[in-house]
């Protein structure tokens, strides 16, 4: 197996080193003829996949591609509104690509200081005496390892430990004096 992510949060809950390594994403390419049987909404500046889950094709997907042009958030490739050439009769039948969306920047930001502040509720309402809080969390995808230094701590996304402790052993150490 693979890292998918790795976050080198410090004590006060602030990201310092941010590092994807992302698997092919699975994505799912079908034609539709009108009217779309699928509730396409615009969120976070993304068309999202809002209800009508079928052939690989799940809530929360996002449209990555409309008769083989990338789509840029809600717009073409050429500058149009994705829901508004969706909307029009006359564009179909179209072939749309459907895909798990990339985190932005500032939902990078959100999750790391968000596991941080897990990870230090976890540490405080154990009833072990010196708990070291959250050291994995285990979904049925993927596991997130979480590692203590002085300087902060380092959350990997992966699903092989051994691969996930030689990227923390190359990432080095962070924080004053690195």
């Amino acid at each position: 197996m693979a890292i998918f992510s790795v976050y080198v949060v410090n004590k006060a809950g602030g990201l310092i080193y941010q590092l994807d390594s992302y698997a092919p994403r699975a994505e799912a390419e079908k034609t539709f003829s009108y009217p779309l049987d699928l509730l396409l909404k615009l969120h976070d500046e993304r068309v999202l996949v809002a209800f009508g889950q079928r052939d690989g094709i799940r809530v929360g997907h996002a449209v990555l591609a409309i008769n083989g042009m990338d789509v840029n958030g809600k717009y073409t490739a050429d500058g149009k509104e994705v829901l508004e050439y969706l909307g029009n009769p006359a564009n179909y039948p179209v072939s749309i690509r459907f895909g798990r969306p990339r985190l932005t920047s500032n939902e990078k930001l959100m999750l790391a200081s968000m596991f941080h502040s897990l990870f230090a509720i976890g540490s405080q309402l154990s009833p072990e005496q010196g708990s070291s809080g959250i050291e994995m969390l285990e979904t049925d995808t993927f596991k997130l390892h979480c590692y203590q230094t002085l300087t902060g701590m380092c959350e990997l996304f992966d699903q092989n430990l051994k691969l996930a402790l030689e990227v923390a052993e190359k990432a080095g150490t962070f924080g004053p004096g690195s």
